[in-house]
Parts: structure tokens; C-alpha cells; sequence
């Protein structure tokens, strides 16, 4: 079996990587997977695997921002086509979920009104009735959030499949078998409080009240599924 390919595009903050790893680990521990074949690869720094080498590949959240168009994204966005074009598994988190959308064909800009923060409620759209991967899961579930860009226009082939009063395009499908989804379903409680304590004045600025925001946090057993079903795909 060919490995589950993780493009490592950053890393979270030191107080997160101190107690529960970084980003690769988070989503090799989602995968659930007993004995996996993960191939981490560091998109900065890395060559990025020939699509023949790659079972499925999923693209990590990042502090970068897509729209400053940095060499190695760039280079990640030219990789990403040629995935899609030869129909391997794919999963875009947050950053990665913009990556693809900008690679097809869409637009990402930083939305229009303020940084989604915290643990929040998402709606599946009817598309989602026969998606591979989001088919039988309940209509509305939780999921955490911590993004201040966003997918501002989906590529033309995209389909929607959730969204919530924020954000029109919380997760989009191209093709048979590519994902992209805004939130993150290899976090936790304890990942979504850091990130409201790291942020603290943008969340103020935002005009959140950061006690709310904390109060609110719970943990997504909906939302973390979504990794094991997209290793059960490849």
C-alpha cells in the first residue's frame, strides 16, 4: 500500500508542540490508522513527492497566508493539480483547504469581516448525501475554527458541501475524491484554547469576548471522524 503522504505546511505555537505535537501529529493520530504509512513531507524545505509515490495526500493547516504566494506554496499549488489529475486522495485543512481552492481556480482573500474563532456549528448541504466522505454523518456537528482567511470564491467544478452563517464555504469537494475543509478535524479542546489565548487581541479587536469564546469549547467527535474516513477511502 502506497503511504498517506502529509504536506506539513507550518507549525503551530510552542506551548501546543510542548504538550501534543504539531500539526503532522495531530492528523497522524486522527488517521487512526494501526501501523500506518504516513509519509510527512515539509512543504518549505521538502521535494514534493511524484504522484505515483502517493496513496492520498492530506495538506495541514498553516500560519502562512496563500494570498503572499511564497515560492514553496506556489510550487504546493503546481503539485496539488497534478494530484487532482490523477485522482489520488485528497484532503485540504484550513491553509491546505485554500491551497487547493486557489490551485483550481478559486479566490482566497482574508473574509470580509473578522478572523472564526472557537468551536463552532457547521450545516452539511444536501451534496453531502452521496459524498464519500461526509455520506451519513448528522446534518449539523460541531467542528473547531481558527482562520482569517478564507475560500472567497470556490473553483468552478467545486461543489459545496457545508457552510455556516459566516462562511459560505466550510467544506467543497472537486471531483470524485478531493476535499477541502476550513475547519479543523485534527484539533482539540486544547488546541482551540490556545489558539484563543495566542490570539488574544485579534479576538478582541474582532470584538469577541475571549470568556464566550472559552466557555463554548468542546470537543468534535463528528468533525475528528472525518480523518479515519478519509484513510478508509485510500
Amino acid at each position: 500500500m502506497k503511504p498517506i503522504t502529509i504536506i506539513k505546511t507550518g507549525k503551530t505555537f510552542p506551548d501546543l508542540i510542548d504538550e501534543h505535537g504539531d500539526f503532522e501529529d495531530w492528523i497522524s493520530r486522527g488517521l487512526g490508522r494501526s501501523n500506518p504509512k504516513i509519509n510527512i513531507v515539509n512543504a518549505e524545505s521538502d521535494p514534493l513527492p511524484e504522484p505515483s509515490q502517493v496513496g492520498g495526500a492530506i495538506i495541514s493547516g498553516s500560519h502562512a497566508y496563500v494570498t503572499d504566494n511564497l515560492d514553496w506554496c506556489l510550487a504546493l499549488e503546481d503539485w496539488t493539480k497534478g494530484i487532482i489529475k490523477h485522482q489520488i486522495p485528497l484532503l485540504g485543512i484550513c491553509f491546505g483547504h485554500q491551497v487547493i481552492a486557489k490551485a483550481m481556480g478559486g479566490v482566497v482573500d482574508f473574509h470580509p469581516i473578522s478572523l472564526e474563532i472557537g468551536t463552532k456549528e457547521i450545516e452539511l448541504l444536501p451534496s453531502c448525501e452521496n459524498d464519500p466522505l461526509f455520506i451519513g454523518l448528522p446534518g449539523r456537528f460541531k467542528v473547531h475554527l481558527f482562520h482569517s482567511q478564507s475560500v472567497i470564491q470556490l473553483p468552478p467544478d467545486a461543489i459545496v458541501l457545508a457552510r455556516n452563517e459566516f462562511e459560505p464555504h466550510q467544506a467543497f469537494r472537486i471531483g470524485k475524491n478531493a476535499w477541502g475543509v476550513q475547519f479543523h478535524p485534527e484539533a482539540n479542546s486544547a488546541a482551540t484554547k490556545s489558539y484563543i489565548k495566542n490570539l488574544l487581541d485579534d479576538v478582541k479587536s474582532a470584538n469577541f469576548e475571549p470568556e464566550q469564546l472559552f466557555e463554548q469549547i468542546e470537543e468534535t467527535p463528528y468533525s475528528a471522524s472525518l480523518l479515519k474516513r478519509f484513510a478508509e477511502l485510500i
